[in-house]
């Protein structure tokens, strides 16, 4: 099966087993909604209500004594806006016993607590709408401002650094470099088409050989939503490309992994975790006050690429944004300097 497919395939097993830990009603919900969202996306919403449905039974007392089954649409008719306004309070530390019995410690940031509201708001609109509930009180809950973070990312040095460390492997431990004498090539390879095209690292984990076309030195991809699109490479990652791929040749994958490019030691197509693993070590024996993910890599690509052409629109498409302005957000910074620097460029008064 596609890797792709495999995907889709394993998020809605996930959803289908959280669905039997939700009210009854959710089932509905997560039918109706399947048309327009992704599987990730109502995964995500069923982890998110879950949180939510936990609170409401731990701290609104109309519901003392019942469980997550027994909450019905009239349960949720009667929750106010202050209470939702409470959970979004309760999601900045919570604690929950695991499996074993110990307890755990959560905490939300402004983004968790934002995407848990969105969930909530969804599932409130959806029954609305069909006129199965009389009130929406998540409509009246703001979204937690969420602050611009400064962009992490590698400077042009830096890059040249992490490449040179991924190629000799001087800086790692004497454990880390008996796995580097197998791994060299694949991972110089790897990082390349990460730092080459700016593609995410579940695009990257996803590509099959076929996917590489080395006539127009593109690599075609799926996007998140499904889409396929094609991203070009330069000479650096054609050559890492190629070097891999004689590398590859020898290797007998298993099965159900053939079509895989990147492999792991055992043969089988890497994680998204391994590849985060994966950067994380070399990105360590390059800068320690930079915490340095796929997604950093993704960042400092886009960087360089707004940096040499100034053009927002082609970045924002390279990099897959739906909205240009999400583009623009990630890289104000970079368009404040260059209109402080535009500041002396024209000159009130020509020197004679």
């Amino acid at each position: 099966m596609d890797y792709h497919e495999e995907q889709k395939k394993n998020d809605i097993k996930k959803l289908r087993e959280l669905l039997f830990q939700l009210p009854e009603f959710c089932f509905e919900y997560f039918r109706g909604i399947e048309p327009t969202t992704a599987e990730k996306t109502r995964l995500g919403y069923a982890h998110d209500l879950r949180i939510f449905f936990s609170f409401l039974l731990e701290y609104i007392p109309s519901l003392s004594g019942k469980t997550i089954h027994d909450i019905t649409l009239e349960d949720l008719d009667g929750v106010s806006a202050q209470q939702i306004e409470m959970f979004l309070d309760y999601l900045s530390y919570y604690e929950k016993p695991d499996e074993d019995g110990a307890v755990e410690e959560f905490q939300n940031g402004e983004r968790g607590k934002a995407r848990k509201i969105s969930a909530v708001r969804s599932l409130y609109k959806y029954f609305y709408k069909k006129e199965k509930i009389k009130g929406n009180p998540a409509m009246l809950v703001s979204t937690p401002k969420i602050h611009d973070k400064n962009i992490i990312r590698l400077d042009v040095n830096e890059i040249a650094r992490l490449l040179d460390e991924v190629e000799s492997g001087d800086k790692l431990t004497k454990h880390q470099r008996v796995y580097h004498e197998h791994t060299r090539v694949r991972d110089l390879a790897l990082i390349s088409v990460l730092l080459g095209t700016g593609m995410r690292v579940s695009e990257c984990v996803g590509l099959n050989l076929t996917d590489i076309d080395f006539e127009n030195n593109g690599l075609r991809i799926v996007r998140k939503g499904g889409n396929e699109s094609i991203l070009y490479f330069g000479d650096e990652v054609e050559q890492a490309l190629r070097d891999y791929l004689e590398q590859r040749k020898q290797i007998l994958p298993l099965e159900g992994h053939e079509d895989a490019l990147f492999l792991s030691l055992k043969k089988s197509r890497l994680t998204v975790r391994a590849v985060e693993n994966l950067v994380k070590k070399y990105a360590q024996t390059v800068t320690q006050l930079k915490n340095i993910s796929p997604h950093k890599l993704r960042s400092s690509y886009g960087t360089e690429l707004y940096n040499e052409t100034g053009d927002i629109y082609l970045v924002a498409d390279v990099l897959g944004h739906k909205d240009v302005n999400t583009t623009r957000k990630h890289y104000a910074q970079i368009e404040d300097s260059r209109r402080r620097s535009a500041a002396n460029v024209v000159k009130l008064r020509k020197e004679e």
